[in-house]
């Protein structure tokens, strides 16, 4: 019996090139700022418009400021990649939503909450955390600007088949653990290249349970195992999730793609490649120490020792060390922060700043601490204010940011500067990554409030 993967894969396949690549069919490309432009200037060039333009939607999110879009955005390079893709969308007839647009946000929130990634669809998008939208069912992965340009103009691409992992996470989780938690400890345990030439599908009880909001963040951090990208089977959840929104079936189409949804599961005998288990119980609250997301420990744990490190990788765990001025086998807890960042596509929904507002009620920010709150979407920021958690942050002495990227990389306004340490719910700690020098421990929602409110790294399950 095939797995699910092969189901979604198979049933895209325009033609197969002998001991070549697949050309598969794409359901949806979503193009931002970034990646599009040199792919619009090569159909530009060529003469070529888009052959199905409705399958294609724009948004800028990587360089947008989360302060005063209403006004003209102040760094020239930021200005031009957004004014850009405006521009190009409109050339070639594409779906736009721009800046201030209530539909605007990070491409890889409002895709899911619009109801444009469905189940059983290829995704791409120019972005690595194009793997999001496998939350939905759907083989969803990044790809490169040329690839761009050639799914806009024939609505397919040239890939090699990935092989098959099935990761199981089954049994009951402990207090404040969360799906960041998750990823990274299923990253600690595989490392940032433990996924390659893979496609993961997650299963087990633990999956099951998730929300959809805890899907979007697993299947985010795909890619960071090294993974082409990774999804988990429709299955109620996703439906009630998707009911209603804007571009989901509606009426009969509805209760038809709902039909052909539920089918979409591995079957109780498929062969994957690969299968890995962990057990919940394993799990703990998480923090990363070093500048990749697989650098990763239990937050009351120790940095670990150099001799528990394979010799090879020495000269990287020392490196790596040194870049964030930490000692092997040494504690994090107590260890002072300068900034705190809830965000991005991986932490910027929704229930993730219900989380942090769990632990910011009735306490405040700590003095000396910079907190960025970013939401992923316009959408998320309507559902902050309809719940009051706007209120209770206010009151806790935090600010909550417009929509955007923010933080997550240093190409707008909100960098980290050198030599400060960044608790941050985003997904890469690379050296400079969120700004030249700086310092990031990627956490959860609950574990940046805890340090956003004592002013040093904390675990959450004392304050709870």
């Amino acid at each position: 019996m095939n797995t699910l993967f092969d189901k979604i894969w198979d049933s895209h396949v325009v033609d197969i090139i002998k001991d070549g690549p697949t050309q598969l069919y794409i359901d949806r490309l979503y193009c931002h700022e970034v990646t599009s432009p040199q792919a619009f200037e090569g159909m530009k060039s060529r003469g070529l418009k888009c052959l199905r333009p409705e399958k294609i939607f724009c948004m800028p999110d990587h360089n947008t400021p989360t302060h005063d879009q209403d006004k003209p955005i102040e760094d020239p390079i930021s200005k031009k990649q957004v004014d850009t893709l405006a521009a190009n969308a409109k050339e070639f007839g594409l779906t736009h939503f721009g800046m201030m647009d209530p539909r605007n946000g990070i491409i890889h929130v409002v895709g899911p909450e619009r109801g444009l990634s469905l189940p059983g669809m290829t995704i791409v998008c120019g972005d690595s955390h194009t793997s999001t939208h496998g939350a939905m069912g759907a083989v969803a992965f990044g790809i490169g600007t040329s690839e761009v340009e050639m799914v806009m103009a024939s609505q397919c691409i040239l890939q090699q088949k990935p092989k098959s992992m099935r990761i199981r996470v089954e049994g009951k989780l402990g207090k404040c653990v969360t799906p960041k938690d998750i990823a990274l400890y299923i990253m600690k345990r595989l490392t940032t290249s433990g996924a390659t030439g893979y496609f993961i599908e997650y299963a087990g009880n633990v999956i099951r349970e998730m929300s959809m909001e805890g899907r979007l963040s697993l299947c985010n951090l795909s890619i960071e195992m090294g993974a082409r990208g990774g999804f988990i089977a429709p299955d109620k959840t996703t439906f009630e999730y998707l009911k209603g929104r804007e571009y989901a079936p509606k009426g009969e189409a509805w209760d038809k793609a709902v039909a052909y949804w539920e089918t979409l599961k591995s079957g109780e005998d498929a062969v994957f490649d690969k299968e890995i288990v962990f057990a919940a119980e394993d799990i703990a609250p998480m923090i990363t120490y070093g500048t990749n997301p697989g650098m990763g420990m239990a937050i009351d744990g120790n940095i670990p020792s150099l001799d528990s490190i394979p010799e090879e990788g020495h000269a990287s765990f020392k490196k790596s060390l040194s870049y964030m001025g930490f000692a092997p086998g040494e504690k994090l807890l107590g260890h002072k922060i300068d900034y705190v960042f809830l965000g991005a596509c991986t932490n910027g929904r929704i229930e993730d700043f219900r989380a942090f507002a769990s632990i910011a009620k009735g306490r405040k920010k700590a003095e000396g601490v910079t907190a960025w709150l970013v939401p992923g979407s316009w959408e998320v920021w309507k559902q902050i204010e309809a719940e009051g958690l706007d209120k209770v942050l206010e009151d806790a002495g935090f600010e909550i940011r417009q929509p955007g990227c923010s933080a997550c990389l240093a190409m707008n306004d909100d960098k980290i500067p050198s030599g400060k340490y960044s608790v941050s719910t985003s997904n890469r700690n690379f050296e400079g990554r969120q700004g030249p020098g700086s310092r990031t421990l990627l956490a959860s929602p609950l574990v940046a409030a805890a340090a956003a409110v004592t002013g040093c790294i904390t675990d959450p399950r004392t304050l709870l």
